[in-house]
């Protein structure tokens, strides 16, 4: 199942940063603000290890957790954003969702990996594409 939630403009960012990371910001950004409208309460942000990084922990209403990769692109000339997360990728965001529940010390709870493709147009218009539970 999917969604798809479309509003707003990107804002020019004043801090100096690149601009890959400025788009990959303000599509998460979005994505929290979207995540937080469905009702579930962001738990964690870029939460880092030495095998990746997970963009986004949710807490759903029913006590079980979200872990959200987000691709935010601003072209599909080469290809959906979705499109770059592969059988490695899914696994590997596995492997991170159940670390993080260890030591979070919540093994057991029930928890989902979601997928979010973010799409700025040049207009700063974007859309959001929402997919839950894809493994």
């Amino acid at each position: 199942m999917f969604v798809i939630y479309g509003c707003g403009t990107m804002a020019t960012e004043k801090r100096p940063q690149t601009r890959n990371k400025t788009v990959g910001a303000f599509g998460e950004n979005a994505v929290v603000d979207f995540i937080r409208q469905q009702g579930a309460t962001i738990v964690d942000r870029n939460w880092r290890v030495k095998e990746g990084e997970i963009d986004i922990v949710a807490q759903l209403g029913d006590g079980s957790f979200a872990f959200v990769e987000v691709k935010t692109r601003t072209s599909i000339t080469y290809g959906h954003p979705l499109e770059s997360i592969n059988s490695s990728k899914a696994h590997r965001l596995q492997r991170l969702a159940l670390a993080w529940l260890a030591t979070h010390q919540s093994l057991g709870h029930e928890y989902r990996i979601d997928c979010v493709a973010v799409i700025i147009s040049a207009n700063g218009k974007f859309t959001i594409e929402y997919r839950k539970n894809v493994l």
